[in-house]
């Protein structure tokens, strides 16, 4: 009876450890995590294209490949289905490399035009490398779908994702991001802010706020406008290329398309104005989460 007792422990005590083990610990492949409200959901390729809303999708516009490309998806709301999403948050999708991008929560389940898909790569039909790198999209790329998905901004078609989180609205998250509150309201500096969040945010940290690693501080130690000349700070923006050249070099250039000169004043503005506010509040790291 004793050893069928002790045998009865182990036989439960393994299941319990099976039953806790995270998804990621049993997969064999690539996974995607997705945590809102304290809970984290870890998602495992082969289990997502299982899934019975996998379809079949097609890009007209493709940021990553530049042509148009198909594959298999999951619409994102779908994905994120019995998430809170409270309407000031964004969802925030982080790739291998350090970059990172917020979109809106209007934008995930918006429906007029447009429709937000987890393209996920199959280990039996790998993706092509991406034009200019030496890595594929793969194996989690969010794509959009609709007559308005060229109006999605470059920098919302994040690639080579590993997870997604519901977060507060960056300037809620980090206040050390605000312009100063007594700017007049239409001061440029202002939109200027919106647009650092939507385009330069993904790679870059201001006073050391954001989750982003893939390009330096642009406040900390000094502010780009405080060694490079107006010219010269555009022409880098544009065309890092046109300026200096570096091994790694990694940042992507800024066609008018993506950024017109107008908006590019506006990002300017900010950055002059954010000189004159460097924060070292956040430099335990606590800017961070």
């Amino acid at each position: 009876m004793r050893t069928t007792m002790i045998g009865l422990a182990v036989t439960l005590a393994c299941s319990l450890v099976a039953f806790t083990m995270p998804t990621s610990a049993l997969a064999t492949g690539p996974t995607l995590t997705v945590s809102a409200d304290g809970g984290v959901h870890v998602f495992d390729r082969d289990a997502l294209l299982a899934r019975t809303d996998v379809v079949e999708i097609t890009t007209s516009r493709d940021v990553a490949y530049r042509t148009p490309r198909t594959y298999r998806a999951v619409a994102l709301a779908k994905l994120l289905e019995g998430v809170a999403i409270p309407p000031d948050a964004v969802v925030e999708a982080v790739a291998q490399d350090g970059f990172v991008t917020q979109l809106p929560r209007d934008l995930v389940y918006a429906n007029d035009g447009i429709v937000a898909y987890m393209a996920i790569e199959a280990a039996d039909r790998p993706w092509p490398l991406i034009p200019g790198k030496d890595k594929s999209a793969g194996a989690f790329y969010v794509v959009w779908l609709g007559d308005q998905a060229s109006s999605v901004p470059t920098m919302m078609w994040p690639y080579q994702i590993v997870s997604l989180s519901v977060q507060d609205a960056p300037a809620k998250r980090w206040p050390s991001l605000a312009v100063d509150p007594m700017l007049p309201a239409l001061h440029p500096a202002r939109d200027g802010q919106t647009l650092f969040v939507n385009k330069c945010f993904t790679c870059h940290t201001m006073n050391q706020a954001g989750s982003a690693s893939a390009g330096p501080d642009l406040n900390l130690p000094m502010n780009p406008t405080e060694y490079f000349t107006d010219a010269g700070l555009r022409a880098l923006i544009r065309d890092p290329r046109s300026v200096r050249i570096w091994p790694d070099q990694r940042m992507p250039s800024f066609a008018e398309e993506d950024l017109s000169d107008e908006e590019l004043g506006l990002i300017l503005a900010y950055l002059k104005h954010m000189a004159n506010r460097k924060s070292r509040a956040t430099e335990d790291g606590s800017s961070k989460r």
